[in-house]
């Protein structure tokens, strides 16, 4: 079944505050995927429908108004109502994408990095350490080292990020160090990064290296002309390198 005439379905989670599924879908859509806008209710409500797809993305926002926290309410209602569904997708290698609020749910949740399988919480993102919200370009790196399908072979460039909650902090020293020596760390600011991340970490993966969440918006930079300098020379590559790698590991994995 292998081939790029294999069709490779995308789900992306909408609905409650979610603000940036028409950018996902469009991504994927550019990528090669076929993206469906699914609202998040709908999925609760027939979770059979993740095992149609090859990806899921959970995109960025203000999923449930943050109001407990940036994405709290929404690790809870796939927690509660998803979390056999969720399990059994990524069992059967699927793949998954958390951009930004997307990012912070599924940490909240459990299912990133989720060392040991057991959904245990590991780490968080935290109130920016000046207390405001970011929202402008950076310069990112991807870890050669990182186990990040992704990710894997991208080089460093600016790209856009725009959140309140975004310092990266893990539960312990010895879990960031793990996190490290394992491979899961798949991006990370360049310098002094917007948000006081420990070690600069932008985004993480699981130990399949097929779940990633990242705070920056790859999606967001779909061509040239999204970015800042557009009217000059650029050297920094378009985010849809990144999508592109997510949807060629799931057909690879067919």
């Amino acid at each position: 079944m292998k081939g790029s005439s294999v069709e490779i379905k995308a789900i992306v989670i909408g609905g409650y505050g979610i603000n940036a599924d028409a950018e996902l879908a469009r991504a994927f859509e550019l990528a090669g995927a076929v993206p469906e806008r699914v609202h998040i209710a709908d999925l609760v409500a027939c979770p059979e429908r993740l095992a149609k797809a090859r990806i899921l993305a959970f995109p960025g926002g203000f999923s449930f108004g943050d109001h407990l926290g940036s994405g709290q309410v929404l690790s809870l209602l796939c927690r509660r109502k998803l979390r056999p569904a969720l399990e059994r997708f990524v069992a059967d290698g699927g793949l998954v994408l958390g951009v930004c609020n997307g990012f912070q749910a599924l940490v909240r949740m459990g299912i990133l990095p989720n060392r040991d399988g057991s959904w245990t919480r590991e780490a968080s993102l935290i109130q920016n350490e000046r207390g405001s919200f970011v929202d402008g370009w950076y310069p990112v790196n991807f870890e050669s080292k990182s186990r990040c399908v992704w990710t894997a072979g991208l080089e460093g460039r600016l790209l856009p990020v725009r959140h309140g909650e975004g310092r990266f902090v893990a539960k312990d020293a010895a879990t960031l160090d793990a996190l490290e020596a394992e491979g899961l760390v798949a991006v990370r600011y360049e310098g002094e990064g917007p948000n006081g991340s420990e070690r600069g970490i932008a985004g993480i993966c699981d130990p399949s290296g097929r779940l990633l969440g990242l705070m920056p918006h790859p999606e967001a930079f779909l061509s040239r002309e999204n970015h800042p300098a557009r009217r000059r020379a650029i050297r920094d590559t378009p985010g849809i390198e990144l999508f592109e790698k997510g949807v060629a590991a799931a057909r690879a994995a067919l």
